[in-house]
């Protein structure tokens, strides 16, 4: 600050020469602050935009829009999305102005690595232990982070040495017999044959990508080698497949979808539409399991083939499914239909996402009030599922009805509101089924989450192009997720499996399905 006494020393040259220091220096702080002004615009207006972005990128994943997607496509756009918003969560971090400390708050706690993996340690110590006063240093503690290495699996060679025992007196010969393989004569353990058939039905990685993964570490296995040990497990497990499927018939509720796949035709190198149909017991059930069911069309009659109808012994249970009408004539032979209340809140969803309707927010909020109810009974026993449900969920679902009656006659036919009130009026009886069945569950979300890992890697699996390919596919994968839906690993499992079966006596072949298999101890 200046003292006005020093001014009147000054001249007037030096009095203007002041002036326009100080014009200088306004100016150009005026200048720093318009530049500083303009900077946090600008990041405010970056930051406002990848919020936006993320917002959206979210809402095309977890939202109903990607819905509009099939399974496969599904996870390659969830893929693109989850790359995209852990590069604009890092650009955020980087225009935004939040304390440090702060920032490391809103981060989610690492879980520890898995304590069984083997540990490499590296050590990092200063250069010289010596004080710059000259005084040697000494160590009090040590700060560890972790970091998930990986390196190619190590493939390893079993010798099999069998002595051959002679009696000098009688020139008897001794030997110990071949242990029985799933491949006989073949140089695949039970381990690597297990690894070619997880990889190529549940890690989508087609044969020749195996080819080139063993090729990098050494090992020349054609694809066509790999294609014949599939082919031999395929047929192999089949009976495991069948056994598996008649235990499922035996519940009372299952679960019923399918899943377009495109298949080869042979000869003219063109694809057809064939389809996965997918059978499972319910979440409540005790038994954990689910078959695949390959045929080249979506005609009904192979519903109720894989159902054993029409029949004597024919299934006729309760059947959890879609409106698709190839199930329409299973319903005309004796089993019980029950709707998916997942696919009728879809339809209002869609209102309500794509055009705003009111409608369709007013009744997402029954639908609400009915899947509540679904999350308190989730872990009850039957009796009390259904206890519940009579208690709370009906008069919701009767006032939901009338209400979407009154609503039908003021829309005009032919509408989207229209074809959403009329699905779920028509199929009203089949919608509202699990009220008075605590066995029931209210929609087919089930089956929808066992088939859609299948989706993503079907235009890996489906090589051949013919029936059987897509059968032994079938199979295959029937056994993988009903282990991984029995809490088992899945390469553990089919190990162990092709190891005991070729000794298994076909009168306890039950003995190896995953809801009932016991490991055993490695020798």
């Amino acid at each position: 600050m200046i003292d006005t006494a020093d001014l009147d020393h000054l001249d007037a040259q030096q009095l203007r020469e002041m002036v326009l220091s100080l014009r200088r220096g306004a100016a150009a702080d005026k200048l720093e602050i318009e530049r500083r002004d303009h900077e946090i615009a600008f990041k405010q207006t970056a930051i406002d935009k990848l919020t936006h972005e993320m917002a959206v990128l979210k809402r095309l994943k977890f939202a109903a829009k990607s819905e509009a997607f099939n399974a496969e496509q599904k996870s390659l756009l969830e893929e693109t999305i989850d790359a995209d918003l852990a590069a604009m969560e890092r650009e955020l971090e980087d225009l935004a102005t939040v304390p440090a400390v702060q920032r490391e708050k809103q981060q989610p706690k690492r879980q520890p690595l898995p304590a069984h993996l083997p540990r490499r340690e590296i050590r990092h110590e200063p250069e010289s232990t010596t004080c710059a006063c000259g005084c040697a240093l000494q160590r009090i503690g040590e700060d560890v982070a972790e970091k998930l290495d990986y390196r190619p699996g190590v493939f390893s060679v079993e010798r099999h040495a069998r002595g051959k025992w002679v009696c000098t007196k009688c020139e008897t010969l001794v030997q110990a017999p071949v242990a029985p393989h799933i491949i006989d004569k073949g140089i695949p353990t039970a381990g690597l044959l297990s690894q070619v058939l997880v990889g190529k039905y549940l890690d989508h990685l087609p044969l020749y990508r195996q080819e080139a993964i063993f090729g990098r570490a050494g090992l020349a296995i054609p694809r066509s080698t790999l294609a014949s040990w599939v082919g031999q497990c395929g047929v192999q497990l089949q009976p495991l497949v069948d056994a598996l499927k008649r235990e499922m018939l035996e519940d009372r509720v299952l679960h019923a979808d399918e899943t377009p796949v495109a298949m080869l035709k042979p000869g003219n190198g063109k694809t057809h539409r064939a389809y996965l149909w997918s059978y499972c017991t319910t979440s409540y059930s005790a038994l954990r399991a689910v078959v695949f069911d390959f045929a080249d069309s979506r005609g009904g009659q192979h519903a109720r083939a894989f159902l054993g109808l029409p029949g004597e012994h024919g299934w006729r249970g309760t059947l959890v499914c879609d409106d698709f009408s190839g199930y329409k004539a299973c319903f005309e032979l004796g089993v019980i239909e029950a709707g998916c209340l997942a696919h009728a809140r879809r339809k209002f969803h869609e209102l309500w996402a794509n055009h705003g309707s009111p409608i369709g927010e007013q009744a997402l909020k029954f639908f609400g009030e009915l899947y509540a109810v679904e999350r308190e009974v989730a872990e009850l026993m039957p009796e009390e599922r259904r206890r519940i449900r009579q208690e709370k969920s009906h008069k919701v679902a009767d006032a939901l009805q009338q209400w979407l009656a009154g609503q039908r006659q003021r829309v005009p036919d032919g509408s989207a509101t229209a074809r959403a009130i009329d699905y779920s009026l028509k199929r009203w009886q089949a919608l509202t089924r699990y009220l008075d069945d605590g066995d029931l569950p209210a929609d087919n979300n089930w089956v929808e989450n066992q088939i859609r890992p299948i989706a993503i890697g079907r235009s890996n699996w489906l090589f051949a192009g013919s029936l059987r390919a897509g059968q032994r596919a079938a199979a295959i994968m029937s056994l993988i997720q009903s282990a991984k839906l029995n809490g088992h690993e899945p390469h553990r499992y089919l190990s162990d499996v092709l190891e005991r079966l070729p000794t298994q006596p076909a009168s306890r072949v039950g003995d190896l399905l995953p809801h009932r298999w016991q490991p055993i101890e490695v020798r």
